[in-house]
Protein backbone atom coordinates (compact mmCIF):
# COMPACT_ATOMS: atom_id res chain seq x y z
CA UNK A 1 0.00 0.00 0.00
CA UNK A 2 1.37 3.42 -0.89
CA UNK A 3 1.39 6.36 1.49
CA UNK A 4 -1.90 8.27 1.55
CA UNK A 5 -1.84 11.07 -0.97
CA UNK A 6 1.35 9.81 -2.61
CA UNK A 7 0.48 7.76 -5.71
CA UNK A 8 3.27 6.02 -7.54
CA UNK A 9 5.21 8.27 -9.86
CA UNK A 10 4.77 11.37 -7.67
CA UNK A 11 8.21 12.62 -8.58
CA UNK A 12 7.35 13.09 -12.26
CA UNK A 13 6.74 16.63 -13.45
CA UNK A 14 3.26 17.53 -14.51
CA UNK A 15 4.45 17.98 -18.08
CA UNK A 16 2.56 19.44 -20.99
CA UNK A 17 -1.05 18.60 -21.78
CA UNK A 18 -2.13 17.76 -25.34
CA UNK A 19 -1.62 20.84 -27.46
CA UNK A 20 1.54 21.91 -25.57
CA UNK A 21 -0.13 23.67 -22.61
CA UNK A 22 1.36 23.07 -19.17
CA UNK A 23 -0.79 20.83 -16.95
CA UNK A 24 -2.38 22.97 -14.20
CA UNK A 25 -2.53 20.00 -11.81
CA UNK A 26 0.24 19.37 -9.27
CA UNK A 27 2.34 16.24 -9.95
CA UNK A 28 0.61 14.00 -7.37
CA UNK A 29 -2.82 14.68 -8.83
CA UNK A 30 -1.45 14.12 -12.35
CA UNK A 31 -0.08 10.75 -11.22
CA UNK A 32 -3.38 9.85 -9.56
CA UNK A 33 -5.29 10.69 -12.74
CA UNK A 34 -2.90 8.62 -14.86
CA UNK A 35 -3.24 5.67 -12.47
CA UNK A 36 -7.01 5.95 -12.61
CA UNK A 37 -6.97 5.92 -16.40
CA UNK A 38 -4.79 2.80 -16.44
CA UNK A 39 -7.17 1.15 -13.97
CA UNK A 40 -10.19 1.87 -16.19
CA UNK A 41 -8.46 0.52 -19.28
CA UNK A 42 -6.57 -2.48 -17.91
CA UNK A 43 -8.59 -3.68 -14.92
CA UNK A 44 -12.12 -2.55 -15.75
CA UNK A 45 -11.72 -3.05 -19.53
CA UNK A 46 -14.07 -0.14 -20.18
CA UNK A 47 -14.63 1.13 -23.70
CA UNK A 48 -12.35 3.93 -24.97
CA UNK A 49 -15.37 6.26 -25.00
CA UNK A 50 -16.15 5.56 -21.32
CA UNK A 51 -12.48 5.91 -20.34
CA UNK A 52 -12.31 9.31 -22.06
CA UNK A 53 -15.51 10.46 -20.39
CA UNK A 54 -14.51 9.33 -16.88
CA UNK A 55 -10.95 10.68 -17.06
CA UNK A 56 -12.27 13.97 -18.41
CA UNK A 57 -14.72 14.17 -15.52
CA UNK A 58 -12.03 13.41 -12.93
CA UNK A 59 -9.62 15.92 -14.46
CA UNK A 60 -12.37 18.53 -14.08
CA UNK A 61 -12.94 17.43 -10.46
CA UNK A 62 -9.23 17.55 -9.59
CA UNK A 63 -8.79 20.97 -11.22
CA UNK A 64 -11.75 22.23 -9.17
CA UNK A 65 -10.27 20.73 -5.98
CA UNK A 66 -6.87 22.21 -6.83
CA UNK A 67 -8.41 25.70 -6.99
CA UNK A 68 -9.77 24.94 -3.52
CA UNK A 69 -6.23 24.29 -2.27
CA UNK A 70 -6.06 20.50 -2.69
CA UNK A 71 -2.58 19.40 -3.79
CA UNK A 72 -2.67 15.63 -3.13
CA UNK A 73 -5.39 12.95 -3.39
CA UNK A 74 -5.71 12.69 0.40
CA UNK A 75 -7.06 16.26 0.47
CA UNK A 76 -10.13 15.29 -1.54
CA UNK A 77 -13.32 15.15 0.53
CA UNK A 78 -17.08 15.20 0.14
CA UNK A 79 -17.10 19.01 0.30
CA UNK A 80 -15.04 19.22 -2.91
CA UNK A 81 -17.18 16.59 -4.60
CA UNK A 82 -20.40 18.40 -3.79
CA UNK A 83 -19.12 21.86 -4.70
CA UNK A 84 -17.80 20.53 -8.01
CA UNK A 85 -21.17 19.00 -8.91
CA UNK A 86 -22.91 22.22 -7.80
CA UNK A 87 -20.78 24.19 -10.27
CA UNK A 88 -21.69 21.68 -13.00
CA UNK A 89 -25.36 22.06 -12.18
CA UNK A 90 -25.17 25.86 -12.21
CA UNK A 91 -23.45 25.77 -15.59
CA UNK A 92 -26.48 23.96 -17.05
CA UNK A 93 -25.27 20.35 -17.24
CA UNK A 94 -28.06 17.91 -18.03
CA UNK A 95 -29.36 15.56 -15.36
CA UNK A 96 -27.89 12.53 -17.14
CA UNK A 97 -24.49 14.27 -17.37
CA UNK A 98 -24.55 15.08 -13.65
CA UNK A 99 -25.42 11.46 -12.87
CA UNK A 100 -22.48 10.24 -14.96
CA UNK A 101 -20.08 12.71 -13.35
CA UNK A 102 -21.25 11.65 -9.90
CA UNK A 103 -20.64 8.02 -10.86
CA UNK A 104 -17.17 8.90 -12.16
CA UNK A 105 -16.36 10.69 -8.88
CA UNK A 106 -17.51 7.70 -6.78
CA UNK A 107 -15.46 5.34 -8.95
CA UNK A 108 -12.36 7.51 -8.52
CA UNK A 109 -12.65 7.90 -4.75
CA UNK A 110 -13.22 4.16 -4.31
CA UNK A 111 -10.13 3.52 -6.45
CA UNK A 112 -8.08 6.06 -4.47
CA UNK A 113 -9.24 4.54 -1.17
CA UNK A 114 -8.19 1.04 -2.27
CA UNK A 115 -4.78 2.40 -3.26
CA UNK A 116 -4.36 3.94 0.17
CA UNK A 117 -4.43 7.52 -1.12
CA UNK A 118 -7.60 8.29 0.86
CA UNK A 119 -8.04 7.26 4.50
CA UNK A 120 -11.82 7.07 4.00
CA UNK A 121 -13.93 7.00 0.84
CA UNK A 122 -16.16 10.10 0.59
CA UNK A 123 -17.93 8.79 -2.52
CA UNK A 124 -20.84 6.99 -0.81
CA UNK A 125 -21.76 10.26 0.96
CA UNK A 126 -22.36 11.85 -2.41
CA UNK A 127 -25.58 9.98 -3.06
CA UNK A 128 -26.90 8.83 -6.42
CA UNK A 129 -28.79 11.14 -8.76
CA UNK A 130 -31.63 9.27 -10.43
CA UNK A 131 -32.10 10.08 -14.09
CA UNK A 132 -35.43 10.22 -15.86
CA UNK A 133 -35.72 7.23 -18.16
CA UNK A 134 -36.87 8.38 -21.58
CA UNK A 135 -38.46 5.94 -23.97
CA UNK A 136 -36.01 5.14 -26.78
CA UNK A 137 -36.83 6.25 -30.30
CA UNK A 138 -37.66 3.33 -32.61
CA UNK A 139 -38.63 2.82 -36.23
CA UNK A 140 -41.74 0.84 -37.07
CA UNK A 141 -41.37 -2.65 -38.47
CA UNK A 142 -42.80 -1.60 -41.84
CA UNK A 143 -40.31 1.30 -42.00
CA UNK A 144 -37.36 -1.03 -41.38
CA UNK A 145 -38.70 -3.52 -43.93
CA UNK A 146 -38.91 -0.80 -46.58
CA UNK A 147 -35.44 0.61 -45.82
CA UNK A 148 -33.76 -2.80 -45.90
CA UNK A 149 -35.61 -3.87 -49.06
CA UNK A 150 -34.30 -0.77 -50.86
CA UNK A 151 -30.78 -1.40 -49.58
CA UNK A 152 -30.97 -5.06 -50.63
CA UNK A 153 -31.93 -4.06 -54.16
CA UNK A 154 -29.14 -1.48 -54.27
CA UNK A 155 -26.70 -4.08 -52.95
CA UNK A 156 -27.64 -6.55 -55.66
CA UNK A 157 -27.11 -3.91 -58.37
CA UNK A 158 -23.78 -2.92 -56.82
CA UNK A 159 -22.60 -6.53 -56.69
CA UNK A 160 -23.32 -6.92 -60.40
CA UNK A 161 -21.50 -3.66 -61.15
CA UNK A 162 -18.38 -4.80 -59.29
CA UNK A 163 -18.47 -8.34 -60.68
CA UNK A 164 -19.32 -7.39 -64.27
CA UNK A 165 -17.88 -3.89 -64.78
CA UNK A 166 -18.02 -4.06 -68.57
CA UNK A 167 -15.26 -3.96 -71.16
CA UNK A 168 -12.74 -1.37 -70.11
CA UNK A 169 -9.35 -2.87 -71.05
CA UNK A 170 -8.81 -0.32 -73.83
CA UNK A 171 -10.50 2.60 -72.09
CA UNK A 172 -8.81 5.96 -71.88
CA UNK A 173 -7.19 7.14 -68.67
CA UNK A 174 -10.18 9.35 -67.87
CA UNK A 175 -12.61 6.49 -68.46
CA UNK A 176 -10.48 4.10 -66.38
CA UNK A 177 -10.54 6.63 -63.53
CA UNK A 178 -14.31 6.95 -63.79
CA UNK A 179 -14.68 3.17 -63.72
CA UNK A 180 -12.53 2.99 -60.59
CA UNK A 181 -14.75 5.57 -58.89
CA UNK A 182 -17.84 3.61 -59.92
CA UNK A 183 -16.40 0.42 -58.47
CA UNK A 184 -15.58 2.20 -55.21
CA UNK A 185 -19.10 3.61 -55.03
CA UNK A 186 -20.52 0.14 -55.65
CA UNK A 187 -18.32 -1.32 -52.90
CA UNK A 188 -19.50 1.39 -50.48
CA UNK A 189 -23.12 0.59 -51.36
CA UNK A 190 -22.50 -3.08 -50.56
CA UNK A 191 -20.84 -2.15 -47.28
CA UNK A 192 -23.60 0.22 -46.22
CA UNK A 193 -26.30 -2.37 -46.95
CA UNK A 194 -24.42 -4.95 -44.87
CA UNK A 195 -23.87 -2.46 -42.03
CA UNK A 196 -27.56 -1.58 -41.68
CA UNK A 197 -28.66 -5.19 -42.03
CA UNK A 198 -26.25 -6.33 -39.33
CA UNK A 199 -27.15 -3.48 -36.97
CA UNK A 200 -30.85 -4.32 -37.18
CA UNK A 201 -30.41 -8.11 -37.19
CA UNK A 202 -28.26 -8.19 -34.07
CA UNK A 203 -28.92 -4.98 -32.11
CA UNK A 204 -25.19 -4.62 -31.48
CA UNK A 205 -23.58 -1.33 -30.47
CA UNK A 206 -21.71 0.82 -32.98
CA UNK A 207 -18.37 0.16 -31.23
CA UNK A 208 -19.07 -3.58 -31.36
CA UNK A 209 -19.83 -3.53 -35.08
CA UNK A 210 -16.71 -1.49 -35.87
CA UNK A 211 -14.60 -3.87 -33.79
CA UNK A 212 -15.75 -7.00 -35.66
CA UNK A 213 -13.28 -9.09 -37.61
CA UNK A 214 -14.43 -11.12 -40.62
CA UNK A 215 -13.69 -14.40 -38.82
CA UNK A 216 -16.16 -13.63 -36.03
CA UNK A 217 -19.13 -14.29 -38.31
CA UNK A 218 -20.19 -17.96 -38.46
CA UNK A 219 -22.29 -18.32 -41.62
CA UNK A 220 -23.04 -21.98 -40.93
CA UNK A 221 -24.41 -21.43 -37.43
CA UNK A 222 -25.79 -17.99 -38.31
CA UNK A 223 -24.13 -16.29 -35.37
CA UNK A 224 -21.58 -13.55 -34.70
CA UNK A 225 -19.17 -13.33 -31.76
CA UNK A 226 -19.22 -9.82 -30.31
CA UNK A 227 -16.83 -8.25 -27.80
CA UNK A 228 -18.88 -5.79 -25.77
CA UNK A 229 -18.59 -3.59 -22.71
CA UNK A 230 -16.14 -4.72 -20.07
CA UNK A 231 -14.39 -6.81 -22.74
CA UNK A 232 -17.14 -9.42 -22.36
CA UNK A 233 -17.76 -11.68 -25.33
CA UNK A 234 -21.19 -12.95 -26.35
CA UNK A 235 -22.63 -14.85 -29.30
CA UNK A 236 -25.55 -13.22 -31.10
CA UNK A 237 -27.87 -14.84 -33.68
CA UNK A 238 -27.89 -13.32 -37.18
CA UNK A 239 -30.75 -13.50 -39.67
CA UNK A 240 -30.40 -14.84 -43.21
CA UNK A 241 -30.86 -11.46 -44.99
CA UNK A 242 -28.05 -9.93 -42.92
CA UNK A 243 -25.75 -12.88 -43.60
CA UNK A 244 -26.55 -12.60 -47.31
CA UNK A 245 -25.72 -8.87 -47.31
CA UNK A 246 -22.45 -9.46 -45.44
CA UNK A 247 -21.50 -12.30 -47.81
CA UNK A 248 -22.04 -10.00 -50.82
CA UNK A 249 -19.87 -7.34 -49.17
CA UNK A 250 -17.09 -9.84 -48.41
CA UNK A 251 -17.15 -11.33 -51.90
CA UNK A 252 -17.52 -8.24 -54.07
CA UNK A 253 -17.19 -5.08 -51.97
CA UNK A 254 -14.44 -5.55 -49.41
CA UNK A 255 -11.76 -6.58 -51.96
CA UNK A 256 -12.29 -3.25 -53.72
CA UNK A 257 -11.46 -1.24 -50.59
CA UNK A 258 -8.94 -3.53 -48.89
CA UNK A 259 -5.28 -2.56 -48.57
CA UNK A 260 -2.27 -4.16 -46.91
CA UNK A 261 -3.20 -2.29 -43.73
CA UNK A 262 -6.81 -3.54 -43.60
CA UNK A 263 -6.04 -6.56 -41.45
CA UNK A 264 -8.95 -8.82 -40.47
CA UNK A 265 -11.49 -5.97 -40.04
CA UNK A 266 -14.94 -6.93 -41.29
CA UNK A 267 -15.97 -3.42 -42.38
CA UNK A 268 -13.62 -0.94 -44.03
CA UNK A 269 -13.58 2.75 -44.79
CA UNK A 270 -12.93 4.02 -48.31
CA UNK A 271 -9.18 4.23 -47.59
CA UNK A 272 -9.01 0.62 -46.48
CA UNK A 273 -8.78 1.13 -42.72
CA UNK A 274 -11.17 -0.34 -40.16
CA UNK A 275 -14.55 1.42 -40.23
CA UNK A 276 -14.73 3.95 -37.38
CA UNK A 277 -17.84 4.71 -35.25
CA UNK A 278 -18.27 8.23 -36.64
CA UNK A 279 -18.44 6.93 -40.21
CA UNK A 280 -20.80 4.13 -39.15
CA UNK A 281 -23.16 6.70 -37.61
CA UNK A 282 -23.04 8.81 -40.75
CA UNK A 283 -23.84 5.76 -42.89
CA UNK A 284 -26.98 5.01 -40.88
CA UNK A 285 -28.22 8.61 -40.86
CA UNK A 286 -27.60 9.09 -44.60
CA UNK A 287 -29.12 5.80 -45.72
CA UNK A 288 -32.23 6.30 -43.60
CA UNK A 289 -32.60 9.84 -44.92
CA UNK A 290 -32.23 8.62 -48.51
CA UNK A 291 -34.92 6.01 -47.84
CA UNK A 292 -37.30 8.78 -46.76
CA UNK A 293 -38.02 7.52 -43.26
CA UNK A 294 -40.09 9.84 -41.09
CA UNK A 295 -37.72 9.48 -38.13
CA UNK A 296 -34.03 10.30 -38.32
CA UNK A 297 -32.03 7.96 -36.12
CA UNK A 298 -28.58 6.43 -35.81
CA UNK A 299 -27.06 3.06 -34.85
CA UNK A 300 -28.46 3.27 -31.32
CA UNK A 301 -31.92 3.85 -32.78
CA UNK A 302 -31.53 0.65 -34.82
CA UNK A 303 -30.50 -1.14 -31.62
CA UNK A 304 -33.63 0.17 -29.90
CA UNK A 305 -35.74 -0.85 -32.89
CA UNK A 306 -34.32 -4.38 -33.00
CA UNK A 307 -34.98 -4.90 -29.27
CA UNK A 308 -38.51 -3.52 -29.46
CA UNK A 309 -39.41 -5.61 -32.51
CA UNK A 310 -38.05 -8.74 -30.83
CA UNK A 311 -40.33 -8.19 -27.84
CA UNK A 312 -43.27 -7.36 -30.06
CA UNK A 313 -42.62 -10.63 -31.89
CA UNK A 314 -42.81 -12.64 -28.66
CA UNK A 315 -39.18 -12.88 -27.52
CA UNK A 316 -38.76 -13.09 -23.74
CA UNK A 317 -36.97 -10.35 -21.83
CA UNK A 318 -34.08 -12.57 -20.74
CA UNK A 319 -33.25 -13.54 -24.34
CA UNK A 320 -33.30 -9.91 -25.46
CA UNK A 321 -31.05 -9.00 -22.52
CA UNK A 322 -28.49 -11.61 -23.63
CA UNK A 323 -28.65 -10.51 -27.27
CA UNK A 324 -28.07 -6.85 -26.36
CA UNK A 325 -25.35 -7.64 -23.83
CA UNK A 326 -27.05 -5.84 -20.93
CA UNK A 327 -25.58 -6.74 -17.55
CA UNK A 328 -28.89 -5.99 -15.80
CA UNK A 329 -32.44 -6.88 -16.85
CA UNK A 330 -33.50 -3.44 -15.61
CA UNK A 331 -31.76 -1.89 -18.63
CA UNK A 332 -33.69 -4.14 -21.01
CA UNK A 333 -36.97 -3.50 -19.19
CA UNK A 334 -37.39 -0.12 -20.87
CA UNK A 335 -38.13 -1.86 -24.19
CA UNK A 336 -41.21 -3.47 -22.68
CA UNK A 337 -42.43 0.05 -21.92
CA UNK A 338 -41.92 0.99 -25.57
CA UNK A 339 -43.95 -2.03 -26.71
CA UNK A 340 -46.73 -1.23 -24.25
CA UNK A 341 -46.87 2.41 -25.34
CA UNK A 342 -47.09 1.37 -29.00
CA UNK A 343 -49.82 -1.13 -28.10
CA UNK A 344 -51.79 1.58 -26.29
CA UNK A 345 -51.37 3.93 -29.23
CA UNK A 346 -52.67 1.29 -31.66
CA UNK A 347 -55.58 0.58 -29.29
CA UNK A 348 -56.56 4.25 -29.10
CA UNK A 349 -56.47 4.55 -32.88
CA UNK A 350 -58.34 1.33 -33.66
CA UNK A 351 -60.87 0.69 -30.89
CA UNK A 352 -64.25 2.47 -31.34
CA UNK A 353 -64.61 3.05 -27.59
CA UNK A 354 -60.98 3.81 -26.75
Amino acid sequence: MTDAGKPAGRGKPAGPRPGGAEDPLPPRLVAALAGFERYLRAERSLSPHTVRAYTGDIRSLLEHACRDGVQTPDGLGVAQLRSWLAVQHESGAARATLARRGAAARTFTAFAHRRGWLATDPGPQLGTLKTRRTLPHVLRQDEMKSVLADLDAAGRRAAEQVTYPGHGSEASGARAGAQAEERTAAAVALRDAAVLELFYATGIRVSELCGLDAGRLDHGRRTVRVRGKGDKERTVPVGVPALRAVARWLAAGRPELATNASGPALFLGVRGGRLDPRTARRIVHERLREAGTVRDTGPHGLRHSAATHLLEGGADLRSVQEILGHSSPATTQIYTHVSIERLKSSYRQAHPRA
